[in-house]
């Protein structure tokens, strides 16, 4: 039975990057099940996250990527020693579903794949998100005759992105694959090839400035533990 009732039950306010919501779709509640503790998610971009964390948002946990992580714990803002990674994920490669898929085996057949195509889309890097920058220099070094740019349609993240590429507008999209699996009109094209893959390890911390520090710390152990791990392998993470 629930216990959201019972005494000293908190409400604590996690930031999150999209990447990592279909996983928190089933782990939130069974946090707020387990400890009595209600979770209020807050999501965006994940370097725009690091963004309003670092410009004071009230939050109690928030989860970065590594890194935006140890940068804002060495600033104070994020609480030292409390940062645990909870998961890491590739990018991949996806379509409309029943749409022909692009040949990923190597780097090779990625190129011909990207050259094939009259046109592929990710998120506008200028959005924030991690995947997004990271996709956005990759094609910038691999164009070296401009054809890569000409054929690139930038989008908003999440959302629209899968929208853009189930109408039509692009051949295929380029996203992270927890995002590509959560949506059910897309179909997983398949990883990066590894020799251009890039994974992103996400953190979560307790804010320095938090209302609910236990909670947030009951929180993190959670999401931290192997029964969490297994659903989030489900959506798409890989092993740590």
């Amino acid at each position: 039975m629930p216990r959201a009732g019972r005494a000293g039950a908190a409400e604590v306010v996690l930031l999150s990057p999209g990447a990592v919501s279909s996983s928190l779709a089933e782990l939130v509640p069974r946090f707020e099940q387990s400890s009595g503790h209600k979770v209020t998610v807050r999501y965006g971009p994940a370097l725009a996250l690091a963004d309003r964390v670092r410009n004071g948002e009230a939050a109690d946990v928030a989860i970065l990527g590594e890194a935006a992580a140890d940068e804002l714990q060495r600033a104070g803002v994020l609480v030292a020693g409390s940062k645990v990674v909870i998961a890491k994920v590739g990018i991949g490669v996806f379509v409309r579903r029943g749409a022909a898929k692009p040949d990923l085996a190597t780097l090779e057949a990625f190129l011909r794949s990207v050259a094939d195509a009259k046109a592929i889309a990710y998120s506008d890097p200028a959005r924030g998100g991690s995947a997004a920058n990271y996709v956005g220099s990759l094609m910038a070094s691999l164009d070296t005759t401009g054809s890569i740019g000409a054929k690139t349609r930038l989008t908003a993240p999440s959302r629209p992105l899968a929208d853009f590429v189930v109408s039509g507008g692009a051949d295929f999209g380029l996203t992270q694959i927890t995002e590509i699996l959560a949506d059910p009109r897309l179909e997983l094209a398949g990883p990066l090839p590894e020799p251009i893959q890039r994974y992103t390890h996400y953190a979560a911390s307790r804010m320095r400035a938090s209302a609910h520090p236990d909670a947030g710390q009951a929180l993190i152990v959670f999401l931290a533990s192997p029964a969490a791990g297994a659903v989030m392998r489900a959506k798409g993470f890989e092993p740590l």
